[in-house]
């Protein structure tokens, strides 16, 4: 009886947040349609976001197949040293990230890889830290590399990135070994 009370309880809040939300996700107008190939697993949407982010300087890169992959409302927040000191981030929407990806874009090339993959879910949920490198030329070496942190959901006929939180490598927080090939 108790965990059935415990389960309303939870059910009935979740059901108050999302009617309480001013713009709810359930309001808001849909991202343009996914290729069915991009969003059949949590690995091929994945892949997508780095096919999609991926090219030379000047490409014009497909942004309808970026927004495609992502629920609205999710968000990209990369994880940085604070030059005050410890960390901070800095939360973008899917549209915030475009428009400042774009004009870095237009006079850098950039290509994303994924090296080595960790996932876990539960239910409809999962969750995967995608370790990258990032490269000027597509068979270059590497100038960065980090882990992407997704948080995905499949909603019975499709996955979707909720959010990718990241983080680049530094020599005072090297990748560990179990995130590497």
């Amino acid at each position: 009886m108790r965990t059935t009370s415990r389960t309303f309880t939870r059910g009935a809040l979740a059901l108050v947040l999302l009617a309480g939300v001013s713009g709810s996700v359930l309001a808001q107008e849909g991202p343009p349609s996914a290729a069915p190939d991009d969003v059949e697993s949590a690995s091929a949407i994945i892949t997508a976001v780095y096919d999609v982010i991926s090219g030379p300087a000047g490409a014009e890169r497909d942004w309808d197949r970026m927004r495609s992959l992502f629920l609205p409302g999710a968000q990209l927040t990369p994880s940085f040293a604070s030059p005050e000191g410890g960390y901070g981030f800095q939360y973008m929407s899917v549209e915030d990230w475009i428009e400042g990806a774009t004009g870095w874009f237009a006079e850098n090339a950039f290509f994303e890889v994924e090296i080595h993959q960790v996932a876990d879910s539960y239910g409809h949920i999962a969750h995967a830290f995608s370790t990258y490198e990032s490269r000027r030329e597509a068979e270059g070496e590497p100038f960065t590399r980090g882990i992407n942190s997704f948080q995905l959901m499949f909603d019975g006929t499709r996955w979707w990135i909720v959010n990718i939180f990241w983080l680049d490598e530094t020599e005072s927080e090297p990748i560990p070994s179990q995130y590497l090939p």
